[in-house]
Order: structure tokens, then C-alpha cells, then sequence
């Protein structure tokens, strides 16, 4: 019964870790509603870095954008753990996870809808 109840918990924290993945690939996609802010406060850092190709800045502001939704996703789900004692972590703080990344994607996701 233990075996099937870890089988169960690993199966939750691959779909959340989708859905987190997921979400922050959206959120780092050019139609974001954060791209275009990130994209022109990132533009004279890439200037330093001899990154001087359009298409590359694109891709870097892309890639930048979706690592930052998973970082700031990701502190609340730290914090519980932390609160809790955890030493790995269990479906309900990948949860916890998901549930930051998607507020932090909510402008985009209600922009994809047509909400906004």
C-alpha cells in the first residue's frame, strides 16, 4: 500500500511540474503581456554582451522571461516548505508552485482568453 500511495505522490508532482513548466513557457512567449517591459528594460544589458542580432534578443528575452516567472513562482512554494520543514518536495508545495507561476502569468493567460 506505501508503494502505491509514492507511486500516486510522484505521479501528482510530474503533472504539476507540467503545469508549471507549461505556464511559464506561456508567460515567456512574445504575446505576453510582460514581454514587451521585460524586452526593452533587458535590451541595454544585451547591448554589453555584444548580443547585437534581433532574433537572439528575442529568443534570450523569451527564455530570461519564462526563467524569471519560474523563480518568482517559486518563492511562496519555498517559503512553505520552509515554514513546514519539508525535505523534499511534496504535491502540495509543487502545488503551491504552480499556483504562484500562474498569478505571476495571469495578465497573459487573461490576455490569451480575450479577458483583457
Amino acid at each position: 500500500m506505501h508503494n502505491e500511495q509514492q507511486r500516486q505522490d510522484m505521479m501528482q508532482r510530474d503533472v504539476l511540474l507540467m503545469v508549471v513548466a507549461g505556464l511559464s513557457l506561456i508567460n515567456g512567449m512574445h504575446f505576453s503581456a510582460w514581454f514587451d517591459p521585460f524586452f526593452f528594460l533587458f535590451k541595454p544589458f544585451a547591448a554589453g554582451f555584444f548580443i547585437s542580432s534581433p532574433i537572439l534578443l528575442l529568443y534570450i528575452t523569451s527564455l530570461l522571461l519564462s526563467t524569471l516567472t519560474l523563480l518568482i513562482g517559486g518563492v511562496p512554494a519555498a517559503i512553505y516548505e520552509r515554514a513546514r520543514g519539508l525535505e523534499t518536495s511534496t504535491p502540495v508545495s509543487i502545488g503551491v508552485w504552480a499556483a504562484g507561476v500562474a498569478v505571476v502569468a495571469s495578465p497573459t493567460l487573461l490576455g490569451l482568453a480575450g479577458l483583457v
